[in-house]
């Protein structure tokens, strides 16, 4: 199964090795277009994944804050999205 990453009509990521944890796709990085991506100062802690890192979507343009998230150095219980990275706040994530 394919799963594609979009915003704006735009692919982000697209990948038949996404990791779902808690409903969301983790695209491996070599899966994800750096070219869309900048990075962000924004930082959040799940208790069991660890910390996260953002980073702001842009498409022609548009820029979407911290739509893309990681964990560079996610805890033990969470070392299958290590080198993965997720989206939200309007990314489309869907089977294709």
């Amino acid at each position: 199964m394919t799963i594609r990453a979009t915003w704006n009509g735009t692919v982000l990521a697209e990948s038949d090795r996404t990791v779902t944890v808690e409903g969301n796709h983790y695209f491996p990085a070599e899966d994800v277009r750096d070219e869309h991506l900048e990075p962000s100062t924004t930082h959040t802690t799940c208790p069991w994944k660890g910390v996260a890192s953002y980073r702001t979507v842009v498409v022609d343009g548009a820029r979407n804050p911290d739509a893309a998230w990681f964990y560079p150095e996610p805890k033990a219980a969470a070392e299958e999205i290590t080198g993965r990275v997720a989206f939200w706040k309007g990314v489309v994530v869907e089977e294709v």
